[in-house]
């Protein structure tokens, strides 16, 4: 019986070129530089089943952004902390995280932002301290709306700030959802992923009715997309079916790079510059900004 698996190469398809979700692919411009900076959009980065590529897209979509001018800051709001070590944050040895910003009013978010490698691009550092807030929160009054309080302070000093969700849809999610003006939601190209979509859907609308009006689903981002098989196109095409223009034309491709990247605590787009991931999230970025998703 044939596979339906080519010989093991990498795949690095030049998505510029390619439309996996089926659709032609549109030509986003380069994004117009802008005169000024602020007032900051929001953005989650949501969803409930991990390993589906938030963090590795929270860090190097932001990358992206701050590359086409943008002041972007990235908040890690996952106890794991993978986006801070990904940006070379020793969190083992912070003193102040965004924890201590949750749960006390002694500090501001200002004490806690670090500048990374990438020039326009900042980090509000977190470590497995956060796994303790959602039960300290608890007995909060209006405890949904505390991440935006503690945002609210740089606000205008940014263009776009990027949450990284933990894997759950417990009250820190919640809070970023709260936070937030819209949402992107990473899918893996993968059966079982797309089954949780529909109750994060579920989630997202509940805080629309009863939290923030405002709040948008951005995208659903196919990610680990591998077009050498027929499961990873039937998946995207299903979700383009369902979700239709909710889908990015971007797909992330799947490749040893991104962990390379990860390792070498920098993204992708200055570790492998010319790279294929590279080049789709730079497309990211330009097609969310063409959305309106970031300025």
């Amino acid at each position: 019986m044939a596979s339906e698996v080519t010989p093991p190469l990498e795949l690095e398809h030049d998505l510029t070129q390619h439309g996996p979700t089926g659709r032609p692919m549109p030509a986003f411009p380069e994004p117009e530089p802008l005169a000024s900076h602020g007032p900051a959009r929001i953005i989650a980065m949501c969803n409930q089943k991990g390993g589906v590529g938030k963090t590795t897209t929270t860090i190097n979509l932001g990358a992206a952004l701050a590359e086409a001018g943008r002041r972007v800051l990235l908040v890690d709001f996952d106890p794991q902390g993978a986006l801070s070590v990904g940006l070379g944050v020793p969190t083992n040895t912070l003193e102040i995280t965004i924890y201590d910003l949750l749960v006390g009013r002694g500090h501001e978010i200002t004490e806690i932002i670090q500048r990374t490698s990438v020039p326009g691009l900042d980090v509000a550092p977190a470590n497995i301290d956060l796994s303790a807030a959602e039960v300290q929160l608890v007995g909060e009054v209006a405890r949904e709306q505390i991440l935006s309080r503690v945002l609210r302070p740089v606000v205008d000093e940014y263009d776009v700030i990027l949450i990284d969700c933990q894997p759950s849809l417990g009250l820190l999610t919640v809070n970023a959802l709260t936070a937030a003006h819209g949402v992107i939601i990473p899918l893996e190209t993968e059966y079982f992923a797309m089954r949780g979509v529909a109750l994060l859907v579920e989630t997202i609308d509940k805080i629309t009715d009863r939290l923030n009006p405002g709040l948008t689903v951005d995208g659903i981002l196919a990610t680990m997309y591998d077009g050498r098989t027929l499961h990873s196109r039937e998946v995207v095409g299903s979700v383009v079916d369902h979700f239709g223009d909710k889908v990015f034309h971007t797909v992330i491709s799947r490749t040893v790079k991104f962990p390379d990247a990860t390792l070498a605590a920098e993204p992708i787009t200055t570790y492998a510059t010319g790279h294929s991931g590279a080049n789709a999230y730079r497309q990211l970025a330009r097609e969310l900004i063409a959305r309106g998703g970031a300025p």
